[in-house]
């Protein structure tokens, strides 16, 4: 479609590092790796209709994560409109009482995140808890912002969100397969969260009664949320339906494996469905459109990275990163997690990291032998390690939502890291090198 044109690799790797440049200099995403990926075509060769090719195939490439994407919209806006979320955090904390706070707000935030809502929407709706916590328990709100953070980024790893959903279509393997696979190193990640923020208890500032002042007006909205068994519903349907192929290929059960349901449908189902359990059907209209407008920015970050992805494939950069590589003697698996860390950082998020990483690097990263299902759980971990970063709307989010300044917010970027890193590093250990 690009007319066989093959861009030269040092123009391809131009095109990444100004559409990265800018992204840093704060022009819209979008139009960074747009901006990017037509000036990278132009030098590297291309004429301007094979340019418009070049960045028409990349944007084909990414249309079926779109529409995943899309259909997880629906999902997250009736996990987080209708009030079940919040059901979930609440109830949590509650039933492992202030004994174990840290964990139990770690454990929240991990579960919220993981049954589908957005992370920085989920540091929001446990954060009042967490203030409450840690003011009766004398918490430091450092260590209330890394249990929560922290549960987070684990949590991401293993939903159904636009990075794991762009994580398993970048290496074309199944959203539950991915799932599945991260959970080990999920679990790795909150054990070192709850380690340090225990830790970090008495480190920083403390909860003071003016960081409380709006938790009030909350509270009477808490008697309208939804019950636990009609929160549940949503998100177990959806996860019990993804998962049934991986089950019946583990326990080898014929009708299960040949069960092939997608998330484009099995998410809006299993949102309608909650929906319904929680006698909120009248309101799927306004969860829509809420979830609708949470993915809109994705979308086009979506069609952005595809053109940048475009770019890099329609280049020699891919072949030459792979002879780099060799010629230096050191593990092709490694590419994997490094290009996810490495994009996440750039861009300050971890669904456009993982965008950035797949649509740039996966053909190298599958040239060096690397199984697909590795290299995507290997790429999606390592998207979680720096993506808090200031040029980026999370450490903001989360600086607001815990009420510290940006010196006090900037001294958890270390601890979030290590959270990160060491989901990243298990994932690498067990998929990369022991080939499990």
């Amino acid at each position: 479609m690009s007319g066989n044109v093959v861009v030269s690799w040092w123009a391809a790797l131009i095109g990444l590092a100004l559409a990265i440049i800018l992204i840093l200099k704060k022009l819209n995403p979008v139009y960074s790796l747009l901006l990017g990926a037509i000036v990278g075509a132009l030098i590297g060769g291309a004429n301007l209709l094979q340019t418009v090719n070049i960045l028409s195939a990349g944007l084909q490439s990414v249309v079926g994560t779109i529409l995943r994407v899309l259909a997880a919209g629906m999902l997250a806006g009736v996990m987080m409109e209708s009030g079940s979320a919040e059901t979930l955090a609440r109830t949590i904390v509650a039933k492992l009482g202030d004994r174990l706070a840290i964990f139990a707000l770690a454990l929240a935030t991990m579960v919220i995140t993981a049954v589908g809502v957005f992370i920085p929407v989920a540091v929001l709706i446990v954060a009042p808890i967490a203030l409450e916590a840690g003011k009766r328990m004398h918490i430091s709100k450092l260590a209330l912002l890394v249990a929560l953070s922290g549960g987070g980024k684990a949590g991401n790893i293993i939903s159904p969100n636009p990075n794991t959903i762009a994580a398993a279509k970048g290496f074309n393997v199944e959203l539950s397969q991915v799932m599945v696979a991260d959970f080990i190193p999920a679990l790795f990640g909150l054990a070192m969260t709850v380690l340090l923020a225990t830790l970090l208890r008495n480190k920083g500032s403390e909860v003071l009664d003016k960081d409380l002042e709006n938790i009030a007006a909350d509270a009477v909205d808490a008697a309208n949320l939804p019950s636990l068994k009609s929160s549940l519903v949503t998100p177990v349907i959806a996860i019990v339906l993804l998962l049934l192929n991986p089950i019946g290929s583990v326990l080898h059960i014929a009708v299960l494996t040949k069960l092939n349901l997608d998330a484009m449908y099995v998410l809006p189902i299993a949102a309608i469905i909650g929906a319904l359990a929680m006698k909120q059907g009248h309101k799927l209209r306004q969860y829509a459109d809420a979830g609708m407008k949470r993915m809109t920015d994705v979308v086009l970050i979506l069609l952005g990275a595809g053109a940048i992805g475009g770019l890099i494939t329609s280049s020699s950069l891919p072949e030459q990163v792979i002879t780099l590589i060799k010629a230096a003697h050191v593990s092709g698996t490694l590419l994997a997690p490094v290009a996810g860390v490495l994009m996440a950082a750039a861009s300050a998020s971890t669904s456009t990291g993982v965008i950035l990483a797949t649509g740039s690097f996966s053909k190298a990263i599958l040239g060096f032998g690397v199984a697909p299902l590795a290299a995507a759980a290997m790429v999606h971990t390592g998207g979680i390690v720096i993506d808090q970063l200031p040029h980026g709307n999370y450490f903001h989010v989360t600086a607001n939502a815990m009420n510290m300044e940006i010196g006090e917010r900037s001294q958890g970027i270390l601890y979030e890291m290590l959270v990160g890193l060491t989901c990243c590093v298990v994932a690498t250990i067990m998929y990369g090198f022991m080939g499990l």
